[in-house]
């Protein structure tokens, strides 16, 4: 597989300071992506109806039986940051983590469609507990989930959790940030890869979707700051400050930058893109019925205007590229934008660099939209410029 890149988007922005601007990298070419099909649901509440319209949408993408029958499924969540991290004292599934009814409703699904075996995913940051106690603690109950399908398993991705030894995903094409990243080994085994995430804006990426969601797949026994040079840490501690300002780099058992920049709007989509090639999601289903302006961990910016909202919408698709500028759409916004256009003022476009690697398409008129249109389901969100007091 060939590809080209001029030496500023392979080396980078070296030196300079980080949030500095950057020429946008010019591709010479760019693989063939193929299209998708995606489809759009509109869902005011998380009640039995969410069941209801998902199931909808999966017929529409030509139903789950022929992904999922005898396989295991590994799924994703968004659960970002601490519980105690809440905007407005809402529940964070209200606001920025993906909503319980939308997981049990999916397990259910998967589970009627023939799973073997369901495993809920997610890098919590409660050291080496599992990831039933960091539900618990957000006032969950995992039971629910563990009884929506048979086999129901629950994995705390953010060190070994139950491997001996992590799982290695090389990027094809050698990588635009780093050559390969290693990763708990739940998501290797598997035969399906799903992303669950939840229809946000984000400062570093313009958008968080199904794509960026993957980010937090890797572990901070890995990825933080804290951990040690030569070998991942024993217990995650941290978080992963170094993807964003290349403060540093993994420990030495890991695969190394190929890229070298401070800035972490050339980071962060970068290795978003390299993630879903490495490591490709076959369904992403995104939960837009209540999110928040803003993006996530809404106590890390003071001067970043948040606000609880209601697009009432549910997103699905087989190509985590076309998804995602499907709900990009949705959202008000241009899929085909890049750098210095909303959403993305001061990023490159994870949807760009995806489509480069061969990913999938962000062009609308490749992609054709099932169930409620576009038009009909938009809910704008407001420009990152909008966002700052």
């Amino acid at each position: 597989m060939k590809m080209n890149y001029s030496r500023r988007e392979f080396l980078g922005a070296a030196g300079m300071a980080a949030g500095a601007a950057l020429t946008q990298p010019v591709f010479a070419t760019a693989m063939k992506t193929p299209s998708s099909r995606v489809a759009i649901g509109v869902c005011p509440e998380y009640n039995k109806q969410v069941s209801d319209v998902l199931s909808t949408m999966f017929d529409q993408l030509g139903g789950l039986q022929k992904l999922v029958q005898g396989k295991t499924v590994a799924i994703k969540l968004n659960m970002t940051g601490p519980p105690s991290d809440k905007l407005n004292s809402m529940p964070n599934q209200m606001t920025h983590w993906v909503h319980p009814q939308v997981i049990g409703s999916l397990v259910s699904l998967l589970g009627k469609a023939g799973a073997r075996r369901i495993r809920l995913l997610e890098s919590a940051p409660v050291g080496t507990k599992p990831l039933e106690e960091f539900m618990i603690s957000a006032g969950w109950r995992p039971q629910d989930f563990a009884s929506a399908a048979n086999h129901v398993e629950f994995e705390n991705t953010n060190f070994l959790g139950s491997g001996k030894t992590y799982a290695r995903f090389m990027v094809p094409g050698g990588g635009l940030m780093y050559a390969g990243y290693d990763l708990n080994r739940s998501y290797e085994d598997t035969d399906v890869f799903v992303s669950l995430a939840k229809l946000k804006e984000h400062r570093t990426a313009g958008v968080t979707l199904s794509m960026k969601n993957c980010f937090g797949i890797t572990p901070c026994t890995i990825y933080s700051q804290e951990a040690p040079e030569d070998e991942p840490s024993i217990v995650p501690v941290g978080y992963r400050g170094p993807m964003h300002s290349g403060s540093r780099v993994p420990p030495k058992s890991a695969p190394q930058p190929v890229a070298e920049s401070k800035d972490p709007g050339f980071r962060v989509p970068r290795i978003t893109a390299d993630l879903v090639a490495a490591r490709p999601i076959h369904l992403a289903v995104i939960d837009g019925i209540y999110t928040m302006t803003g993006g996530e961990l809404p106590n890390q910016e003071r001067n970043w205007i948040h606000k609880a909202v209601h697009p009432g919408l549910l997103i699905a698709g087989m190509n985590c590229v076309s998804t995602d500028a499907v709900a990009m759409a949705t959202m008000g916004f241009d899929p085909m934008a890049d750098r210095g256009s909303v959403p993305f003022e001061t990023c490159d476009s994870t949807l760009r660099l995806a489509e480069h690697l061969g990913v999938g398409t962000r062009d609308l008129s490749r992609i054709e939209v099932t169930g409620t249109p576009i038009s009909k389901a938009r809910f704008r969100f407001p420009s990152l410029t909008q966002l700052t007091t």
